[in-house]
């Protein structure tokens, strides 16, 4: 299709003539790069984080694992959780590329307030990035699918292109930042983790810079409606952050991730039951396809309690009990956090050509799913075998067993994630889309929170041991392959409940 406008079906707003590169629209290209260099920031202090609280909070005692883990375990669930109401504020308030420049900041300034030695200021900091990540991250993606009219066949691959942005950024960012903190500013031993941080800020800054000169190239998608063009509306944003965003985010990381736990199952359940009624009012079919998305929803809770042990529990198992060791050279722990990133980009063209071969024989949403389930407790098993009979005489394991671990896990999400965003766009009440969106996010959010809790009793009261991990990932093993297997089992059930959708 050609860079002239069309109209898009349904919003009644046309689509900017757009100059053309590489066949997509040139705003594309600029949202990329904003977002692989947010991507850069986020997943630049994934590995470090864990590591900075126990060595700076904690004097580096490995009781420190523990409440590392959970503080973890509550920033990624809140910066999911936060995002809901990031639409929100982009739709009634300020609009779109208001929202992406006032998020930017946010984060810019939470990244390096994450330098501070007082854990007050690193908790303020991480409340901070929650805030500007729910301003930031949906919007940066809704933008993209406003470059193309809705029956635009180069939609799929202009989505692809920007996914691959953020797998470039997450995919290089621990290379860098490990480069900053263990070989120019600090050692191996003794790593300046301050500087992880720093790197992360400059990046957003990146972005936010990037943004701020590239947004002309938009031709006015993602400007604020008529007469709401004034900077009261911002002013009134940044002030609610501040004001009411950044202290309530700062509790919820400072209650017990127990009590956390709790409050995010209320709000999960809050949405449910008004998606509930609204599909008993619409009908026998719309109430089926929400029973249908909620069953989902909680094996998604579970997929992603075991999928985020990478930037906790793994990075304990990494430092302490796997074998580095290559010679005189040692692979640097922070980059695992990559092997997500590369597995991504090398198996997401393969099964995606997979799917389509496949034909009728292709896997069922629910299917999909249990794929995901059993592929990420393959990965449990994995270690499971290796912590009962591959433990060497100075109580580690071979490399190459987390190294596949993070490879299983990546062909896990594959058949879980691409999926779940369409299929609660499909599932969902029309009148309460958005609401089922904020429930698929909460769901994420619910079981990131776990993953921090699990976690922490990975390592326990006296931090991680053989004998702890063990224990923990027989338990996630089980956990998951049960899970599997009753998806797969109830998944005829599930799918008479979407009514043929697919």
């Amino acid at each position: 299709m050609s860079g002239t406008a069309s109209q898009t079906p349904g919003q009644g707003a046309a689509i900017p003539e757009f100059k053309q590169i590489m066949g997509h629209p040139k705003p594309l290209w600029m949202l990329f790069m904003s977002e692989f260099w947010e991507r850069f920031a986020f997943y630049g202090i994934r590995w470090a984080m864990v590591l900075y609280i126990v060595a700076q909070f904690h004097a580096g005692d490995p009781s420190g694992e523990k409440p590392a883990s959970e503080l973890y375990g509550a920033y990624l669930a809140l910066v999911y959780a936060g995002a809901i109401f990031g639409g929100y504020v982009a739709d009634k308030l300020i609009g779109f590329q208001r929202s992406i420049l006032v998020g930017a900041v946010f984060m810019a300034v939470g990244l390096f307030m994450l330098t501070s030695p007082s854990q007050s200021l690193f908790n303020l900091g991480l409340a901070t990035i929650i805030v500007g990540n729910g301003l930031f991250k949906p919007i940066i993606s809704t933008m993209v699918g406003k470059l193309y009219a809705t029956g635009d066949a180069r939609r799929d691959s202009g989505f692809t292109i920007f996914y691959m942005g953020i797998n470039i950024g997450a995919m290089i960012a621990p290379v860098i930042t490990g480069i900053l903190a263990k070989q120019i500013f600090g050692t191996e031993e003794a790593p300046h983790y301050q500087w992880v941080f720093i790197s992360a800020g400059i990046g957003m800054l990146l972005s936010l810079v990037w943004f701020w000169f590239g947004r002309s190239q938009l031709k006015g998608i993602g400007l604020p409606p008529a007469g709401q063009e004034g900077l009261s509306r911002i002013a009134m944003v940044i002030g609610l952050g501040a004001v009411v965003g950044i202290p309530l985010f700062y509790t919820l990381l400072t209650i017990d991730a127990t009590y956390l736990q709790y409050i995010l199952m209320a709000l999960f359940i809050v949405p449910a039951v008004m998606l509930l009624a609204e599909g008993f009012r619409e009908g026998h079919v719309a109430r089926d396809k929400v029973a249908a998305l909620l069953i989902i929803f909680v094996f998604n809770v579970l997929f992603w309690m075991f999928f985020e042990q990478a930037g906790s529990s793994f990075t304990f198992l990494a430092d302490k009990i796997v074998n580095r060791e290559f010679g005189d050279w040692t692979f640097p722990l922070e980059w695992f956090q990559s092997v997500n990133s590369v597995a991504i980009i090398t198996f997401a063209p393969i099964m995606a050509w997979m799917w389509v071969k496949m034909g009728k024989a292709n896997p069922s949403i629910p299917r999909k799913f249990g794929l995901g389930l059993f592929f990420n407790g393959l990965a449990f098993l994995l270690l499971m075998v290796a912590l009962s009979s591959m433990v060497d005489g100075n109580g580690k394991i071979p490399f190459w067993t987390l190294f596949m671990v993070y490879v299983i896990q990546s062909v896990g999400e594959l058949c879980l994630s691409p999926i779940g965003l369409s299929m609660t766009t499909k599932l969902a009440p029309h009148r309460l889309a958005g609401m089922a969106m904020g429930c698929w996010f909460l769901s994420i959010a619910i079981g990131n929170n776990l993953a921090g809790i699990f976690a922490g009793r990975v390592s326990g009261s006296g931090g991680m041991t053989v004998e702890s991990a063990h224990a923990g990932y027989t338990f996630g093993f089980w956990a998951l392959a049960g899970a599997g297997v009753l998806l797969f089992v109830i998944a005829p059930l599930i799918n008479k409940l979407m009514h043929g959708v697919k």
